[in-house]
């Protein structure tokens, strides 16, 4: 087809859709001028944007004299796309327009059975209901959805898009989470991809990183990982290993994921308090204050440990101090790799930077020989489904470029 009226044809309607994604709504002449095409050529081709509701017309522009000229604007509505992220606590999905705004964001719990082929089928009948339940709410049905971003908090194999290695508490469901079984799944284009590297994209996009030349985002929650960015493109590695920081081996020979976790950060703070700490009497629920420590200590969380540290608990501060160096050695064996300009911390852990920041900032200014600047995710919890909707949006336009190619 190279050469023929119709190609050009096609290679023009596209340049101009991508002067007026860039530039926002122009006139035809502006186009015209913005693109170097003629305004005969701009006229047909903005007809037949208009014929596939890429583009519309959006009324006058205030012109000081003449005619008023029809402005054009790039069409965001015309399809929309999904970003999901399947956490190990929780489902978030997020609805967005072709401009990558998101325009729906509802939370699930996440549900795990025994694993088994009925507890997959059951799963993905979950997914497609939450998803059924956000169409209804927002007016649409499936023809309007043109791809779905999946983040999954695992080893996606780039060649096959099999599950390698998942989270303990997903333990059992690689194969649900497939992209083979989630294709099959939902009636439209699937994009399943790390959770970690899908939010280190939408922070580069939209967040804390946008627009560093080399960044890590260090996620730590119920897992560890790391998203590594250079020049807005992510690492990914042998087999998609890249970031895997949770085998890293600390100086006790545990692997990282293990210290750093939620269930590693509880184990810290177990072993230091003991039965009668303030903190643990601000974790009890009901327990007599008399009862086995053990009862007592099966009651802390996280959340209460970083509460009880912003409220000057001395226990707590001190567990946080401890947890922040190993936090620390971490990045630094990160950083004397790789030397980014910028670490975001983020996840359920990590997202704590009021708490972690400034003790971790200390000990990199007192210790690290190569200092990145250390700052806490902008995005939050969003931060997956951002790259999630990020990633089915180029897909999108990829494929709308190539239908008008066909």
């Amino acid at each position: 087809m190279a050469g023929t009226p119709q190609y050009i044809r096609n290679l023009n309607e596209n340049l101009i859709m991508d002067a007026l994604i860039t530039q926002g709504t122009m006139s035809r002449a502006d186009i015209s001028r913005q693109t170097g095409l003629s305004k005969p050529t701009v006229s047909s081709a903005v007809e037949h944007l208009i014929d596939r509701n890429l583009v519309k017309e959006t009324g006058r522009a205030d012109n000081a004299q003449g005619r008023k000229a029809t402005l054009i604007r790039f069409n965001e509505t015309a399809y929309y796309v999904c970003g999901i992220d399947l956490g190990a606590t929780r489902i978030r999905i997020a609805l967005s327009d072709l401009n990558g705004e998101i325009i729906a964001y509802r939370t699930y719990p996440m549900i795990v059975q025994a694993a088994n082929d009925r507890a997959e089928a059951t799963m993905l009948e979950l997914l497609r209901s939450h998803m059924n339940a956000l169409l209804d709410e927002n007016h649409l049905n499936w023809n309007q959805i043109q791809c779905i971003g999946f983040g999954i908090p695992g080893v996606v194999l780039p060649d096959s898009g099999r599950i390698n290695r998942i989270v303990d508490p997903l333990a059992g469901l690689e194969h649900a989470f497939s992209l083979e079984s989630l294709s099959g799944a939902f009636p439209c284009e699937v994009i399943l991809e790390n959770d970690v590297n899908l939010a280190a994209l939408g922070e580069y996009r939209t967040g804390a990183a946008a627009g560093c030349p080399l960044f890590v985002f260090f996620s730590i929650g119920t897992g560890t990982g790391a998203g590594i960015m250079v020049h807005g493109q992510l690492l990914r590695g042998l087999g998609g290993l890249t970031g895997e920081i949770a085998e890293m081996l600390m100086e006790d020979g545990r692997r990282l994921e293990e210290v750093l976790s939620a269930d590693g950060l509880m184990q810290l703070a177990k072993r230091y308090l003991n039965p009668h700490d303030e903190l643990l009497e601000v974790a009890d629920s009901g327990v007599d204050i008399n009862a086995d420590a053990n009862d007592l200590r099966r009651h802390l969380t996280p959340e209460m440990l970083f509460e009880a540290a912003r409220s000057g608990e001395v226990e707590a501060l001190e567990i946080l101090k401890q947890y922040s160096q190993m936090i620390a050695s971490a990045l630094r064996q990160i950083s004397v790799v790789l030397a980014p300009n910028l670490i975001v911390l983020g996840g359920g852990i990590g997202g704590n930077g009021d708490v972690l920041l400034p003790l971790l900032r200390q000990i990199i200014s007192e210790q690290f020989p190569v200092q990145p600047e250390l700052i806490c995710s902008k995005l939050g919890e969003q931060a997956v489904v951002t790259g999630a909707v990020q990633v089915a949006v180029q897909q999108t336009m990829l494929n709308l470029q190539k239908e008008a190619m066909e």
